[in-house]
C-alpha cells in the first residue's frame, strides 16, 4: 500500500506532503495602499506587493483586511487611501504578488513612519 502511495506521489509535479517555498506563509509589514476601488498593494522593505487590481486577480482572503481605523488611516481619494499593517500571507516572489491573505492587522501609522527600511508612504 505504501508503494502505491509513493508511486502516486511520483506521478505529480510536486512531491506529496511538500509545500513549495512560494506557498510558505510569511508575515509582511508596511504601507497597505488602497488608492481606488479594487486596487491594493503592500509596500514593504522588499518592494511593492500586488494584492489585487481592479478587473484583475485579487488575493484569496482579501476580505480578511479589516476596515482601517479613521485615526490610523490617511485618505487620499475619498474613502480610499493607506494605512500601516502587518499581513500574514502567501506570496509569489517572482511576480511580487500576494496570492493568499491568512490574517491582517492594522498598526499605528507611526510604526511605518519610523521604519527606515520602508519606502515613503503612498501619495
Amino acid at each position: 500500500m505504501a508503494s502505491l502511495a509513493l508511486a502516486a506521489c511520483l506521478g505529480v509535479a510536486l512531491p506529496c506532503g511538500v509545500v513549495r517555498p512560494a506557498e510558505a506563509a510569511q508575515t509582511r509589514c508596511g504601507w497597505l495602499d488602497n488608492p481606488t476601488p479594487g486596487n491594493w498593494w503592500l509596500d514593504d522593505r522588499d518592494g511593492s506587493w500586488t494584492i489585487g487590481t481592479m478587473g484583475g486577480p485579487q488575493a484569496q482572503g482579501i476580505d480578511r483586511i479589516p476596515d482601517a481605523s479613521d485615526a490610523q488611516f490617511v485618505a487620499t481619494n475619498g474613502p480610499h487611501g493607506y494605512s500601516c499593517a502587518c499581513l500574514k500571507v502567501v506570496v509569489d516572489k517572482k511576480d511580487m504578488r500576494v496570492v493568499r491573505i491568512l490574517s491582517a492587522r492594522q498598526l499605528p501609522l507611526a510604526t511605518c513612519r519610523a521604519d527606515t527600511r520602508l519606502p515613503k508612504p503612498p501619495q
